[in-house]
């Protein structure tokens, strides 16, 4: 039986794999600086100063997405190789042309770009005049994102402001493992993600107010979101914590954004609380003025989602007012011992399904794009990871389900992601790419896993063949 949709594109962030750190007038990244300053805040103290090379072997990419038959390709922006300092005071051309020459090959050869402003990178010459915390960065970024929509939006039609931005500001500024790498346990983060959230809306102003009507394209942001699923199903305080658990992971960026420009109520209540008995004079939840939630609320052209795994999630009351956001949420989260696990990825196909049905009941039925997903390679000297293409294959069939019966409204899938790459903190530890990268070989060669051979004949074949 063939189950048929148009959408087999894959994801890449282009910012971990081109690299050339300092080439061609590229302006140091706060991972720059993070992975330089050593102590073993990455695996082995791996930098990504060269990382998959595609800088200078952006041709060998390009095979590889025609190998696939890819119909899209999303891939992200480097901000401190098109501004060094991350301000139009000085524009770097060849990064212009670097960025140009990817976009017009890409449709040259029939492939739609899907482009991420900012992904995790940010240049140093703003990290230091505060980053993330300073509400500076918020007109900043406004003018980088206008800079790139004005450079390239007469090619590029779908856009994502902000990766990940719940992500970035909890490994970030509560726990300290990405840059700049000090944490602010229970405060920081919320004030990143304050800023994230004010700066993308302003973004998506800018393309609606001055772009959208000659370019004709579409803005949103990608959040992470795994799914929750209570530890003791028939549990009401564990089911409630699920609720806790969904708002603050998801939902506190997808409500302000999609329904009314604020916070979910329960995340309002329990940082307020929690607050209070931590003898705080008020929440250390940032609060939006009216006139911000008119800007933030529907700053969306399509809900962009990326689902790796599952937790099982149980009531854990914080007693003692201890700080932290894992407290102020008042969960334990841990994962099925018969589930699979591969790093920190538990294999648990179902979870995407249920989180699809999630945001189609939440979000009133929106457009979805899955912008991120996949499973790390076990064994990274061996090409066959057969077993990790069935786990592909079962999310597949999980994701025909909520198209075929829950009617979600999927219209865009990536895979993470083509190449294997520089992971963040990880390193080159864990491996995602469909094609295999050998790291110590200065050539870099892109070698096919059987995985990427598989999720060629779907595409090829515009669907799964077998029992659904």
């Amino acid at each position: 039986m063939q189950q048929s949709s148009p959408w087999y594109p894959l994801s890449l962030a282009w910012s971990l794999i081109q690299r050339g750190w300092d080439a061609d007038g590229k302006g140091p990244c706060v991972w720059d600086t993070f992975t330089h300053q050593g102590g073993e805040r990455v695996f082995k103290n791996q930098t990504g100063d060269v990382a998959c090379g595609s800088y200078t072997l952006w041709e060998e990419d390009l095979k590889c997405i025609k190998q696939l038959g890819l119909t899209h390709y999303r891939f992200s922006l480097s901000w401190s190789r098109l501004l060094p300092d991350g301000t139009t005071g000085f524009i770097n051309q060849k990064g212009i042309s670097y960025y140009n020459k990817i976009i017009d090959d890409l449709l040259a050869n029939g492939v739609t770009p899907i482009v991420t402003l900012y992904h995790f990178d940010l240049p140093q010459a703003l990290e230091d005049q505060g980053g993330w915390l300073s509400e500076a960065i918020i007109e900043s970024f406004d003018k980088y994102a206008r800079f790139c929509f004005s450079t390239f939006g007469d090619r590029v039609k779908q856009w994502i402001t902000i990766n990940e931005p719940n992500i970035f500001a909890v490994m970030a500024y509560e726990f300290g493992v990405f840059p700049p790498g000090v944490p602010h346990v229970g405060t920081k983060a919320y004030q990143a993600a304050h800023n994230l959230i004010k700066a993308h809306a302003r973004s998506w102003h800018s393309y609606d107010s001055l772009f959208r009507k000659e370019q004709k394209g579409m803005v949103s942001l990608s959040i992470f979101a795994g799914w929750a699923e209570p530890a003791e199903p028939f549990s009401v305080s564990d089911q409630e914590a699920v609720k806790r658990a969904m708002a603050f992971q998801l939902d506190f960026f997808a409500k302000p954004i999609f329904i009314d420009g604020d916070y979910p109520e329960v995340v309002k209540s329990q940082v307020a609380l929690m607050s209070k008995k931590q003898g705080y004079s008020s929440s250390r939840l940032p609060e939006f003025t009216e006139e911000e939630k008119r800007m933030i609320k529907g700053t969306a052209d399509f809900f962009a989602v990326q689902y790796y795994t599952t937790r099982l999630v149980k009531n854990q009351e914080n007693r003692k007012g201890e700080l932290g956001l894992l407290q102020d949420v008042e969960v334990e989260v841990f994962s099925d011992p018969s589930w699979i696990s591969l790093n920190w990825v538990c294999v648990v196909p179902w979870g995407i399904r249920k989180l699809l049905k999630y945001i189609k009941d939440t979000y009133n039925n929106p457009v979805i794009y899955i912008t991120e997903n996949g499973f790390p390679q076990g064994d990274p000297t061996s090409f066959d990871d057969t077993q990790r293409w069935e786990y592909f294959r079962q999310t597949f069939q999980e994701l025909f389900k909520a198209i075929q019966l829950d009617k979600v409204n999927l219209q865009v899938y990536c895979a993470w992601s083509l190449l294997d790459n520089f992971e963040w903190n990880q390193g080159y530890n864990s491996r995602f790419g469909l094609f295999h990268v050998d790291f110590e070989d200065p050539a870099r060669p892109r070698v096919p896993y059987t995985s990427a051979k598989e999720y060629a004949k779907i595409i090829r074949n515009n669907g799964l063949e077998g029992p659904p």
